[in-house]
This record gives C-alpha cells, structure tokens and sequence, in this order.
C-alpha cells in the first residue's frame, strides 16, 4: 500500500518504513506527527477530496537539517553587473511508521 501525502505546498509517494526528506516541520526529533493524505493506493485506489476522509500517514522525524548548496549566479553584460548569492534549503527527514485508511 502506498499514499500521496502533502507537505510544505509538496506532494510525496510514500509507503511504510520509507525515508523521505520534507521542507522543516516545527518538531523534535523522536517525535510523531501526522500528515495530510491526498490519495491511497493499493489494491482499491481512493482519491480525496481534496483530502482522503479517515486516512493518515503517521512520520517519526528522525533528524533536522541543510540541504546542498546552491548558487545563484546573476549577470548582466556591458553594465558591470555581477551578483552571487547561495542558498543552502532546511529539511526535516522522517521515516514512514504507518498508512491507516
């Protein structure tokens, strides 16, 4: 069985014992939290709307951390204008415990 959850305006195939990388949750590692289904899928597909009604996926937030960086480079061509400028984006890891539904 696996579920289409939502997360940080992102959607994400998930089935049990997964690892997955989601934008930061404001919670501690070691905790629970649970998260929004959009679809179930399995041997009888349910579709919500835009939610799935009685289904969630439970999450352990395993750790908090940074992303790679990236650079962002601008440039203009015979006006002298250089710009560069990084960004490194914030994640919470988590480890799929159970897809109820």
């Amino acid at each position: 069985m696996f579920a289409v959850i939502q997360s940080g305006g992102k959607q994400y195939r998930v089935a049990e014992g997964e690892v997955v990388r989601l934008e930061k949750l404001a919670a501690e590692p070691g905790t629970t939290v649970e998260l929004p289904v959009l679809l179930l899928g399995g041997d009888a597909v349910k579709v919500g709307t835009p939610l799935v009604a009685g289904a969630s996926v439970k999450a352990e937030v395993l750790t908090h951390g940074r992303g790679e960086k990236l650079y962002i480079y601008k440039f203009k061509a015979k006006n002298n204008y250089r710009r560069k400028n990084g960004h490194r984006q914030p994640y919470t890891e988590v480890r799929i415990k159970e897809i109820a539904g």
